[in-house]
């Protein structure tokens, strides 16, 4: 365990995953269904190996500069998927690491896979983002416009489109982002049957509200300070071995 303060992983897990059971009961659903990418973004090796450990085996990260320095030194085995806003000149970077893009929202951004995906002789998984609540500060697409992208998406030869994904607005009652998870839900389910296809995934769910994602449908719940809580960063470890140097930079 990484701090004498905070719980083992293997113990939160335990909890988050005898969470996620109850609500699949709930919703009729099996709890082998849903799994649990867990939000390593700031945390090192150190916890990356403790995770995977106690049985985590997909990691979600969300900067690119961070991933690329922190990846190359985590033990071989975890699949990595990038949760985070993605720029088109990041790409080719982004698929040496990652197998999973969870947050495609435009047709220049998927262009741009399908074309580094190709040059690279890999096959990504990506997902579509949805701005199902229509906030302005967040990224995604507006729903009506996820049709268009998803016969563009079905068109790539080197991409292969597994689902969608949305973030719902922060609510101190989880409860109040059950419409948010119901749509993404509902479009899905509207999307298989407008193009005959199986979209096997939805990437909804974090820390504050996963119990109610699960209650309506979420395949890939993606959380962090609920497994990690707040164990030593790799900020902290780096800031540490830098201070003398002067170098390290927020």
């Amino acid at each position: 365990m990484a701090n004498s303060d905070e719980i083992p992983i293997a113990d939160a897990l335990r909890r988050v995953e005898e969470r996620i059971a109850a609500a699949c009961a709930t919703a009729g659903r099996d709890p082998s269904e849903v799994g649990i990418v867990g939000v390593s973004k700031k945390f090192g090796p150190e916890i990356v190996a403790e995770a995977w450990e106690a049985g985590i085996h997909i990691f979600g990260e969300n900067r690119l500069q961070e991933a690329a320095y922190k990846i190359p030194q985590c033990l071989s085995g975890p699949e990595w998927h990038f949760i985070g806003h993605l720029q088109r000149n990041k790409v080719r970077h982004v698929l040496a690491l990652f197998t999973t893009i969870h947050a495609v929202d435009s047709q220049r951004l998927l262009e741009q896979i399908e074309a580094d995906a190709q040059a690279a002789g890999v096959m990504p998984n990506i997902l579509l983002e949805v701005n199902v609540s229509g906030e302005s500060s967040k990224f995604g697409l507006k729903p009506q416009e996820v049709p268009l992208l998803v016969r563009d998406a079905l068109c790539c030869k080197n991409t292969t489109l597994i689902g969608l994904m949305t973030m719902a607005p922060f609510h101190p009652e989880p409860e109040q982002t059950r419409p948010v998870f119901s749509k993404l839900r509902e479009l899905r389910q509207q999307l298989e049957q407008q193009f005959s296809i199986s979209l096997p995934h939805l990437s909804m769910g974090m820390s504050n509200d996963y119990e109610i994602a699960v209650a309506e449908g979420a395949t890939m719940v993606r959380l962090g300070t609920t497994l990690f809580g707040g164990r030593p960063t790799m900020k902290d470890t780096l800031r540490q071995q830098l201070s003398n140097g002067g170098i390290w930079e927020e």
